[in-house]
């Protein structure tokens, strides 16, 4: 009754931003993505009769921690990061889904650790709710496909399931819970892209991105975002098929921005960018008129991706880290999906 799975984070190249089904997760619209090979969670789960209570315990990804609670107690350990009581929540929930699936009545303890800040927009609740879903269902002893497994984890955040399948994945919106899920376009071999993530700031962002969302029809371009995005699709599909990297390059810088543009006009706005995420943006585009073909792309918070080819890495990698502001930079590679591992990491 115990299992332990490693799920990636992914960036999306198209995203996906409001949702037609709050309760389900289903998004306004598809998505494209790629996972990301240096930025995981590690989750153990194990269900036991002998636990009065749910434990849930998120380890810290430095050396220094706070706090870990747990329903209806707190524990201190100094290698442990502080949960709300609203992500508490969401991961009970979850479980208690794939409880129900299993006809399952015990409770769990929860480990779980990010080798990369938690909040800051790289998509930590992705690999977490991809984590936790596998983990979770091998403890409870479901055997799920992987159009299933996708389709569960994105009832508990919906990019999760862009973190089941391998390498490049598409999100299909769907119209019902059977039909959102994902699946992969590619294996993580198939292109020699990066992602350099550019870490400006390890603060968590002050909204969440599952608040951030219910704020997206408030903008008055949404709908004309909608209408443009198959055609986006279509096109960034194309390009990935013909790895046209310059016309992928420039259809997902200007991609990011109009993502953002939404939640500016949102009411109220949002702003997750520091002046050194903007600051990045300005370097990013002086490289590419001295001709370091690299294009940025920036999710719900202030750390930015940057998208190269393979032989470019360490060039932009470097020119990042010499920017103000920027504290880290993590290389990233065309990566698995989530999977079981035999050895417990807690």
């Amino acid at each position: 009754m115990k299992a332990t799975a490693i799920a990636p984070s992914n960036i999306a190249f198209i995203k996906y931003w409001g949702k037609k089904n709050e309760d389900l997760r289903l998004p306004e619209n598809g998505s494209i993505s790629m996972n990301l090979s240096g930025l995981r969670t590690t989750t153990t789960v194990e269900f036991n009769p002998d636990f009065t209570r749910d434990l849930i315990l998120l380890r810290h990804s430095g050396k220094r921690g706070t706090s870990a609670s747990r329903i209806s107690m707190v524990q201190r350990d100094s290698g442990l990061a502080r949960m709300t009581s609203l992500e508490i929540q969401r991961v009970v929930e979850h479980l208690n889904r794939i409880r129900s699936l299993a006809e399952l009545n015990y409770r769990a303890k929860v480990v779980s650790k990010n080798n990369f800040p938690t909040g800051t927009g790289l998509s930590s609740s992705a690999s977490g709710f991809a984590a936790l879903t596998l983990a979770a269902s091998y403890a409870a002893g479901l055997s799920l496909s992987e159009k299933e497994l996708s389709t569960l984890a994105r009832l508990g955040s919906g990019s999760a399931c862009r973190s089941i399948p391998d390498g490049f994945v598409e999100w299909l919106p769907g119209e019902t819970n059977e039909t959102s899920y994902s699946v992969s376009l590619y294996p993580p071999d198939y292109w020699n892209i990066v992602d350099v993530v550019a870490i400006v700031s390890k603060n968590k962002k002050e909204t969440p991105t599952t608040e951030g969302q219910k704020l997206a029809r408030s903008s008055p371009f949404l709908a004309i975002r909608l209408e443009r995005l198959k055609e986006k699709i279509t096109l960034i599909k194309k390009y990935m098929k013909e790895k046209n990297f310059s016309a992928f390059g420039e259809l997902l810088e200007q991609e990011a921005l109009e993502l953002h543009a939404i939640m500016l006009t949102s009411n109220p706005p949002l702003i997750y960018w520091l002046p050194a995420t903007i600051g990045v943006m300005h370097a990013v585009q002086k490289w590419r008129k001295d001709g370091l073909e690299v294009y940025f792309t920036v999710n719900t918070g202030q750390d930015i991706h940057l998208i190269c080819q393979k032989q470019d890495a360490n060039k932009v990698a470097e020119g990042a880290s010499s920017l103000s502001g920027v504290t880290k930079t993590i290389i990233n590679y065309p990566s698995i999906g989530a999977r079981t591992v035999e050895t417990h990491m807690f």
